[in-house]
């Protein structure tokens, strides 16, 4: 018999035979039994809480009243109670790790200031870090693309790197998946999820459901294999991996019933642009949905995972799939051990978790259905993903989008403007025109999509058809293929598909997320040129999840989502201006028009392909040695130190300044007075927005302070690979190219006005300037402000800029937390209240009344004053500072000073 621990109150321990051994597991039917509530009517998602809790009970981080506040979730209780979780492990990706390890490596130097053992900093739950986020571009449409992108890829990132072994090598767990391996979510997904884990607690093997926290927000996609876990921001999964548990209001739970089957023609990519549309319209920012029905039954996998991936675009906090027999297929099919697999089918199903056969539908707070065979064809654009566009209306739709107001599209054209052309240079090959519309950038990209085979099959097939019919792209589209892991390569290639992609120029140019993170590279010079020269609204279609402004191209100003097929039919036509369900998309080798359905596979001839080119050893084998990397990876030296040993020369790491002055104790809540508007913006304003992950423009203050380091400028690298130096990224806080500050109104970028001299400058300059005159800063917003990335640096760079307090009419979930997590105040104006309402210029000063007696979710006094007529005006507005650890962290100027004080003490 395993031994047993003794503070077990509601007798929850049991034991369970295993194809691992016997295991210990804590049953959730003990909660039924002991008269806390009916299991079955719980949504799955719920229960697994539920076990965490269970399981974690110490009666300090984990109470008894929180184990019954969870068994007797309702919608009526959601939202109004404050609960505990701890994740089984975290995960990150390069952008955000590396900022993580940056951190960590502070904190050991602070603690050993303080006179504390470094070595405390450490991770308690077992960490993985994908480097996905930094291979570029640069080049495409050569077989030689992808080697040539990775040897440039580790040019750029060997200090990173080089900084990352050293992490390696000094935290315990904490393993490295290394560059040209995969993106994150798709590892995750194939390789690094188990479903059950395991781990020793109490001198016993713990089994457990597989839960997690990534510092991407799609780390949702894990939702799709039945995994608990969501995005957060840097700073809070840096809390998670010192072992701390996660503060959270129990949750709202929409059930999403999904009905029938796609239609024929539809792909998954065309389901979960309706599915976003669906659940932005409902609202469910902050929520869990959780999906069931008879249409998920016939649902492969892969098809959750696409659904799951995107919650951030819904806005939910994550998209849940329970675990069933299709979960269990799926961890064959993916070369997981039989023994692992034969865990989590008898795990789940003696806790109530596996979903088999007809089962009662668990109560929600509120129920949707989407039939999936009323699912069309479509994109989403031009700017934002839960607009979706069905493919027959896509003409007029990008017509009717050159006519709105910068406002609402993010570009408009006078009337001759509408008539300019572009003239592309050809290199002896006669010169092309284009005009607005014009297709500049085509990437299969994204583990939203490349982690599907079906729609990667598909644009193999259309890829296939449009070959043999003497189809090719035109020159000025940028082309590419960016897998999320290795396997896609194999089951492309033993399909026969990959020579067919490579001909139209999609050739794989790596493994990473490459333009949907903004990684598309330079257009090539002619195709720039002459889209700047004639001012073109030149258009990106991708298979990615994310299209805000300013995030795929500086040069392009339409982005859309699309399915991988369907971005292989944009790039044979070359324009969004055509409508693809009537006009054709070219001339085929026999002079005939070739049409889009012409070239588009059947479903039985999709499925029949996948089934015939994909096994479970090309995932052994390709994830086999995942860790070791490629040669230039294991040729990188780093030494070994519990302390990080800092280069002050270094652009890339340097030492951030949020533990400098730290003293023990915190010190007291005080109010904010006088403070000035940085920044006036309008509604969804995204974490691209506040903290870009593009290009760094020469220009700007972090273009001026790389030029001053000695950088050249086609050095520069982007702003996401150079997250571990606050220098650079403070400076580039609100400096995104399509930022519309209302500071300083007819500007685009990273302006503002100095009040009260009128001066207009940078952002940064500005900042700096107030910093001076000793004057905090706000900034003032309008509704789903910090949509988007779980960008740590979004409230990273708004703190280092002096910014107390963010004043706006409604926050995204993960941006609000991370601006507690640095001690920014996040408030939220009255229901019926906002800037233009109240009157608001953003010439006023800004007082607000705070002392040590803040509670959570309180309202607060604002007044506003003039400087010139004296005239003030006092409102009242919601602190959202949900919890009372979240007062707390800001007590103590924010979470990672609460931790590290928690573990000196």
């Amino acid at each position: 018999m395993l031994a047993m621990a003794t503070h077990d109150p509601f007798k929850a321990q049991s034991e369970l035979s295993s194809a691992r051994g016997p295991v210990r597991y804590y049953r959730l039917g003990a909660v039924q039994e002991a008269g806390l509530g009916d299991l079955h009517r719980l949504p799955f998602s719920i229960r697994v809480l539920l076990e965490s809790a269970l399981r974690n009970l110490d009666g300090y981080s984990v109470t008894e009243k929180d184990v019954r506040t969870l068994a007797a979730w309702g919608p009526e209780t959601a939202g109004k109670a404050e609960i505990p979780f701890l994740p089984g492990r975290v995960v990150l990706q390069d952008f955000t790790g590396v900022p993580c390890v940056v951190d960590l490596a502070a904190m050991r130097a602070a603690v050993r200031r303080l006179g504390g053992d470094p070595k405390k900093i450490n991770p308690l739950v077992p960490c993985d870090l994908v480097v996905d986020h930094s291979v570029q571009v640069d080049f495409f449409g050569s077989p030689d693309a992808r080697r040539k992108n990775v040897t440039r890829e580790f040019e750029r990132n060997r200090e990173r790197y080089e900084f990352l072994k050293w992490g390696q090598q000094a935290l315990s767990n904490f393993r490295i998946v290394p560059p040209d391996t995969g993106i994150v979510h798709q590892v995750n997904l194939e390789y690094l999820a188990q479903v059950a884990l395991i781990k020793e607690q109490d001198g016993a093997r713990v089994a457990y459901p597989d839960s997690l926290v990534g510092t991407d927000s799609h780390t949702t996609m894990i939702n799709g294999l039945g995994v608990l876990g969501w995005g957060v921001g840097g700073i809070e999964a840096e809390a998670v991996m010192l072992g701390q548990p996660m503060s959270m209001l129990l949750p709202e739970v929409v059930g999403f019933e999904l009905r029938g089957e796609l239609p024929d023609g539809a792909t998954a990519t065309d389901m979960v642009l309706t599915v976003t549309q669906r659940l932005r319209q409902h609202g469910v920012v902050g929520k869990f949905v959780e999906f069931f029905g008879d249409g998920m039954s016939r649902m492969s996998l892969a098809d959750r995972a696409t659904i799951a991936n995107m919650a951030p675009e819904y806005g939910a906090t994550m998209g849940f799939f329970p675990v069933d027999d299709e979960t269990l297929r799926y961890l064959e099919r993916t070369g997981r051990p039989a023994e692992l697999v034969a865990l989590v089918r008898d795990y789940y199903r003696a806790q109530g978790l596996l979903l088999e056969g007809v089962t009662q539908v668990p109560d929600y707070s509120a129920t949707l259905a989407l039939d999936l065979s009323t699912v069309e064809p479509s994109l989403a654009g031009p700017k934002r993903p839960q607009d979706r566009i069905p493919l027959s209306r896509m003409q007029s739709e990008f017509h009717a989008a050159l006519e709105k107001p910068v406002a609402e599209r993010g570009f408009a054209l006078d009337a001759a403007a509408r008539e300019r052309a572009g003239t592309v240079a050809g290199n002896g090959n006669g010169n092309a025109e284009i005009t607005h519309g014009a297709v500049v950038i085509a990437a299969i990209t994204s583990c939203t999509n490349t982690s599907n085979p079906s729609v990667m099959v598909a644009a193999g097939l259309v890829a296939r058809n449009a070959v043999a019919k003497g189809l090719s792209v035109p020159p000025w589209v940028k082309t590419s293929l960016a897998p999320g892991s290795r396997v896609v390569t194999d089951y492309l290639a033993k399909a026969g598909l990959d020579d067919d992609l490579e001909k139209l120029g999609f050739a794989t140019v790596g493994y990473g997320c490459t333009t949907c993170i903004g990684n598309s590279g330079p257009l090539p010079d002619p195709v720039a040129q002459a889209v700047r020269g004639a001012d073109l609204v030149a258009a990106s279609v991708l298979s990615g999840n994310r299209n805000f402004e300013g995030r795929v191209s500086p040069d392009v100003k339409a982005n859309y989502l699309a399915s991988p097929p369907l971005v292989v039919a944009y790039a044979i036509a070359g324009s969004v201006e055509l409508d693809l369900t009537k006009e054709p998309l070219g001339t085929g080798s026999d002079g005939q028009p070739v049409h889009l359905r012409d070239l588009w596979p059947s479903q039985q001839e999709i499925t029949d392909t996948v089934a015939s080119c994909m096994t479970p050893e090309m995932y052994t084998s390709q994830y086999g040695n995942a860790l070791e990397g490629p040669p230039a990876w294991r040729d990188i030296a780093s030494a070994a130190s519990e302390l990080y040993e800092w280069q002050s020369d270094s652009t890339y790491v340097q030492e951030p300044p949020f533990f400098a002055d730290m003293q023990r104790e915190p010190g007291n809540i005080e109010p904010i007075k006088d403070a000035r508007v940085l920044v006036m913006v309008g509604d969804s304003v995204t974490t691209d927005h506040i903290s870009p992950a593009g290009s760094i423009k020469a220009d700007s203050p972090a273009g001026a302070y790389l030029t001053d380091n000695g950088v050249a400028q086609a050095d520069f690298n982007s702003y996401g690979s150079r997250r571990g130096n606050d220098r650079i990224m403070t400076r580039g806080t609100f400096a995104n190219i399509r930022l519309r500050n209302q500071m300083a109104p007819g500007t685009e970028g990273g302006w503002t006005r100095h009040v009260p001299s009128g001066e207009q400058i940078t952002i940064y300059d500005a900042a700096q300037r107030y910093k001076e005159e000793g004057t905090p800063l706000i900034v003032l917003g309008g509704k789903e402000y910090g949509t988007g990335s779980s960008r740590d640096w979004a409230a990273k760079g708004t703190h280092l800029l002096g910014v107390r307090a963010v004043l706006v009419e409604s926050f995204e979930r993960i941006h609000r937390s991370n601006l507690v997590g640095m001690g920014v105040l996040p408030l939220q104006f009255r229901d019926g209240d906002s800037r233009e309402s109240l009157g608001l210029t953003g010439q006023e000063q800004f007082s607000i009344d705070l002392n040590n007696d803040l509670r959570p979710r309180s309202e607060l006094e604002v007044k506003a004053t003039h400087p010139e007529s004296g005239e003030t005006k006092s409102f009242r507005v919601l602190c959202r500072i949900d919890t009372p650890v979240e007062v707390d962290y800001y007590r103590n100027g924010g979470i990672l000073q609460t931790v590290l004080r928690k573990l000196l003490a």
